[in-house]
This record gives C-alpha cells, sequence and structure tokens, in this order.
C-alpha cells in the first residue's frame, strides 16, 4: 500500500482520533504534560494525537522507529525547516486571502505560496535522500517524496512558478509624481541617482551610519495608491500579469493532501522529543520501553513523574527517581508509607509510563518493559460535591464499580487513598473485597493506601515503601523501597510532630 501517515502504519492509517481528553489525564497529571508539550504548536491541533494510545505493537514499534530517526540531529533540522517554510506558505495564503479586492497583490502573494511550498517540497526530499533513515515510516515518506516531486504535474508546477517569479522581477516601470498626478510608463534606462546623491552629501556625514530597518506595509495593507499604481504596471505588461492569473486559476488546489498531513503528524515527534530535551539536559533518562501484549512482568529503572519533574526544575529543585518490578504472578503494588513521602508520584508515574509507551513514545528511566495495556483507570479521592446529594463513600463505591464493570486482565487500574473517608474497618472490609475483585481480573493495579493489611493480601499483591532519613525520620528521601510496611516511619514521624518521642519527652520532663 502507498504511504498515508508518519503516526500510523498502513493497516492503521484511518485510524479514529479521540477528540476528547480521557478520564484519567487529570488524575495522573497528563493534561499538564500534553499541555506543556503541544503550547507552541496549536496550529496543528495535536491534542487529539496524544489522546488516542495504540493497541498493537506493530503501530507502537512503527512510532519508535521514527521516534528514533529523529533523534538525530540533522534529519531533525530537516523536518523543522521544511514545517517552518510551509508555515510561511499558510501565512503567504491568508495574506492572499486578506487581499480579495487587490487582484494582482493576491496573485503575486499566491505565487509566492506555491514557491516556497515547491522548494520546501525538493528539499525536504533532497535531505531524506542524503541522510540516514530506517524506519519504515521516513523510508515510505521518502519513497512517497521521490514519486510526488518526479511526476510531470509537480515539476511543471515548481518549473511555472519559477518561470514567472523570473519574468515579474524583470519587470521595471517608473513612477512620475507632479502636482498630486501619478504617472506609470515603461523604465527607458534613466540614470540612477542614488550614488550621485550620496556623493553629494558625503560632506556633511559625521561618524559611522548605524543601520536602520525600513517597515514595508505587508500585503495584507496595500492602499489603494499602490493597487492603482499596479494596475496600470499590468497594462503595460498585459502577457506577464495576464500569465499570473491564469497560473492562479489552475492550482488552487496546490498543496498533496499526503504532503499536508505529514506535516502536520510529525510535529508529534518533534513537540515530545523538544520537550524531553530540556529534562534531558538536566541529567534525567529517557528510554524506548519493550512492550508486551501477555506478560505482566514489568520493570522499570530511575524513572519519574514527567509533570513533576518539569516543574521542579523551574524551581531549580533535586528529582528523585524510582524503579519497580513485578515477576510471576505478582500483579499490584500496595504503596504505604509517610504522607508526603511520593507515593502518589510513584503511582503516577506508573501510569505515566504505561500510556506513553501506548503512544510510541520515549518514556522516563534508563530501561522499561511495561505491557501494552487496554485502558487505564484511575480513583483519586475526590472532594464532596453538595450538588450531587451523594456521600464521598458512595462517590467512592460507584466509581469503582464502573471501573469494575470495564477493567479487563490487560488493564491498569490506578487507587489513591481510596475509602478515606469511612472507619478503619468500614475502609479494610471495602478495600478487601475490591482487592479480590482486582485478584480475579488478573489486571495491573497500583494501590496507595494508609492499610498496611492490603500489603499482604495475596500472592499477586507486592508491598512498595516510602522511605524517610533513619537520622531523621520527619524528612522524606522519596525512595520507594519493595519491603513488608512497618508502620514505623509514619508513627515516628508524628511522635516527633508533637514532640512525644522518648528524647522530647525527657527533655519536656527536665523542663
Amino acid at each position: 500500500m502507498a504511504f498515508q501517515s508518519i503516526l500510523f502504519p498502513e493497516h492503521r492509517a484511518d485510524a479514529v482520533l479521540q477528540q476528547d481528553m480521557p478520564k484519567f489525564f487529570r488524575d495522573l497529571n497528563l493534561n499538564q504534560v500534553v499541555e506543556k508539550i503541544t503550547a507552541e504548536y496549536a496550529e496543528y491541533g495535536l491534542t487529539t494525537f496524544f489522546f488516542t494510545d495504540l493497541h498493537d505493537l506493530d503501530s507502537i514499534a512503527y512510532r519508535q522507529a521514527v521516534m528514533k530517526d529523529l533523534e538525530g540531529p540533522l534529519l531533525m533540522e530537516a523536518v523543522v525547516s521544511f514545517s517552518s517554510a510551509m508555515n510561511r506558505m499558510r501565512r503567504h495564503l491568508d495574506e492572499a486571502k486578506n487581499l480579495e479586492s487587490y487582484k494582482y497583490s493576491k496573485e503575486r502573494r499566491f505565487l509566492e505560496a506555491i514557491t516556497i511550498y515547491c522548494d520546501a517540497v525538493e528539499v525536504l526530499r533532497q535531505g531524506l535522500e542524503s541522510l540516514p533513515v530506517r524506519s519504515r515510516g521516513l523510508e515510505g515518506f521518502a519513497a512517497y517524496l521521490n514519486e510526488y516531486v518526479a511526476d510531470a504535474a509537480f515539476r511543471s508546477l515548481a518549473t511555472d512558478a519559477r518561470k514567472l517569479n523570473a519574468e515579474l522581477s524583470a519587470v521595471k516601470y517608473c513612477v512620475l509624481i507632479r502636482n498630486g498626478a501619478v504617472t506609470v510608463r515603461h523604465y527607458e534606462g534613466e540614470q540612477d541617482y542614488s550614488t550621485t546623491v550620496e556623493a553629494t552629501f558625503q560632506r556633511f556625514r559625521q561618524g559611522a551610519l548605524g543601520l536602520r530597518r525600513l517597515e514595508i506595509h505587508p500585503w495584507s495593507r496595500v492602499n489603494h495608491i499602490e493597487a492603482q499604481i499596479l494596475e496600470r504596471v499590468a497594462l503595460l505588461f498585459p502577457e506577464v500579469f495576464a500569465s499570473v492569473a491564469a497560473f492562479f486559476s489552475e492550482h488552487q488546489a496546490y498543496v498533496d493532501q499526503t504532503i499536508a498531513r505529514f506535516d502536520r503528524e510529525v510535529q508529534f515527534y518533534v513537540a515530545y522529543l523538544k520537550y524531553i530535551e530540556e529534562l534531558r539536559h538536566s541529567g534525567l533518562h529517557f528510554c524506548y520501553p519493550e512492550l508486551s501484549a501477555h506478560s505482566k512482568e514489568i520493570n522499570a529503572e530511575n524513572s519519574f513523574d514527567l509533570a513533576l519533574s518539569v516543574k521542579l526544575i523551574a524551581e531549580k529543585k533535586t528529582i528523585v527517581a524510582n524503579g519497580f518490578f513485578l515477576q510471576g504472578s505478582e500483579r499490584v503494588f500496595v504503596v504505604s508509607g509517610p504522607n508526603q513521602g511520593g507515593k502518589t508520584t510513584f503511582a503516577r508515574m506508573i501510569g505515566q509510563l504505561h500510556f506513553l509507551a501506548s503512544l510510541g513514545c520515549l518514556v522516563p528511566g534508563t530501561s522499561a518493559r511495561l505491557l501494552l495495556v487496554d485502558r487505564v483507570f484511575t480513583h483519586f479521592e475526590r472532594e464532596e460535591q453538595i450538588t450531587t446529594m451523594v456521600g464521598k463513600l458512595q462517590d467512592d463505591l460507584n466509581r469503582i464499580r464502573e471501573i469494575l464493570e470495564f477493567a479487563t486482565g490487560n488493564s491498569l487500574i490506578i487507587m489513591n487513598e481510596t475509602f478515606s473517608s469511612t472507619t478503619l474497618n468500614d475502609a479494610l472490609l471495602l478495600s478487601r473485597k475490591t482487592m479480590e475483585r482486582i485478584s480475579e481480573l488478573d489486571a495491573l493495579c497500583v494501590w496507595v493506601t494508609f492499610l498496611d493489611e492490603l500489603a499482604s493480601f495475596n500472592e499477586k499483591t507486592v508491598s512498595e515503601v516510602s522511605t524517610v532519613r533513619p537520622e531523621n525520620p520527619a524528612t522524606r528521601t522519596f525512595k520507594l523501597e519493595r519491603r513488608h510496611p512497618d508502620g514505623l516511619a509514619y508513627a515516628l514521624a508524628l511522635a516527633e510532630k508533637h514532640r512525644v518521642t522518648y528524647r522530647a519527652l525527657k527533655e519536656r520532663i527536665r523542663a
């Protein structure tokens, strides 16, 4: 099949894009990530690409290979230069539309747009031909571009555009202004007096002259006098301007739709690679994850929360990376430890990794092996809404029921401080019932909880504990360890806070 898309392989080229932001984005702070990535690329409408995950390994491999190619600086420069030219072309077309009342100016602006387009296409074709390209996506587009440029229609378009530009550049005329009247006539070899004038005033020169920029009115602000002068120039050179008019009428739909689609879709890679560039410069690592459609033995090394990392870098703060793994029958991370210790960040990190991997993107970390999940579900604590006439516990139960109804064995479920609004006994009972259902599904799960009992629920659960500094338990390390929770860190932190440790009590008694 002929090349169609740089984002989707041939069998997925007609994929339907998701228009609405997925429900779990805000819980995982992916809305912040995507907003940051796409901020400078609003005209391309990239958000739908980041909302639409892939569900087959071939499509992910297709994107990963393209992204690897574009990590080459010369190839990236060629693509960015092409996109910049396409932007200039679109600006020329927009200006031409604003010149509806000025026929000749509009047609000239249109001619310039086509010239920019033809040059950009030919330069990109040469770049793809001369630079190393290994992905089948870019190889396919390079082959398409070769055929397109070699086609008689494109050759004629480019040749005619250059010919008309040369003919217009050769047009010379004189404008005579006398007593409020303007006369336009042919140029008859009149002398250029600029050198004479400059020499005459040379004696008055004092010091070096600085360069001064002259503001030329954009085409969209052509005034009626300029337009009338141009009309008379057209009368002096009727053949040239008639050719431009014919060219304008004949090539209204000159932009190839596959090339236009490439120009938009390739920004997905450009924007994401630019986004992670700053993080890499800060010493953070990214990798291409290994994905499996079946194996749930997942792992990652030196990973981190993308949204939080951008914020911490801006604040010049340290970023703490974490790793994780599941092996054998293990499916559920039960994350516990003191508050503000990095538990929710750890859960978000795992969710972000799996979703970004399903887009075909690099993910945070030095290495990662992940499951290609069919869906991501999140259950984060919500404030009680008076308008719903439903209590917080009832809202928790309703949302969990919806998750369990649609989740499968290949889903990822992230629970954060669930059932914190009820009593300890009720929270433990409801959590165990929910854990039973998740275990029956055999789904992957990250469960942030204050209930240490869940850590040893069954053979599918493993415990991750956020740690504190031994010499000062009130200080969080934001590192998580795979070990059984003992509750001591949290208890000691509370004791320190309220000054009821052994040392604090002795000091108070002596006082």
